[in-house]
């Protein structure tokens, strides 16, 4: 017996979820927010921030993190929410919300096996996973207003 996926494993490059349009704005947000990050850069970071989404859409509840880099992606369009709303619900069907982690929650360790299910779980989606953008989870437990960049309110 054989099973046919939908989509083979990790086929599908991200990149192409992202309207040409859209991209540009997000390049451009995350070149100036991070100047030390090239266009090119940039554009793999919101094709891994597409994927991210789209597999956090497809698994609610099964707590997958970006790393540090692809948050920069996924906070990148956040910030323009009318092209992420619509794109969460065109991937996903629903939107995707953000929640930082508690500090308790976040280890080491934890970290590690939450990008490791994070990336598995893209690569099953059907998205190519851009292992050089997953080196490590993003720290995301000084959050407040939902954003990892944001400073602690007092």
């Amino acid at each position: 017996m054989t099973i046919a996926l939908e989509r083979p494993v990790g086929t599908t490059d991200p990149i192409t979820l992202v309207d040409p349009e859209v991209m540009s704005r997000l390049v451009r947000r995350v070149t100036t927010d991070h100047a030390e990050i090239s266009n090119q850069t940039a554009q793999r970071i919101i094709g891994q921030a597409a994927a991210f989404i789209a597999a956090s859409g497809k698994e609610p509840g099964r707590n997958l993190v970006p790393s540090e880099l692809v948050d920069y992606g996924w906070h990148a369009f956040i910030l323009h929410t009318v092209d992420y709303a619509a794109f969460c619900e065109r991937v996903a069907g629903r939107f995707v919300h953000h929640v930082p982690t508690d500090e308790e929650e976040q280890t080491p360790s934890s970290a590690a096996t939450a990008r490791e299910r994070t990336v598995a779980a893209i690569a099953v989606a059907g998205y190519t996973v851009d292992t050089e953008l997953w080196n490590s989870a993003a720290d995301c437990n000084q959050c407040h207003a939902g954003c990892h960049d944001s400073p602690k309110s007092g």
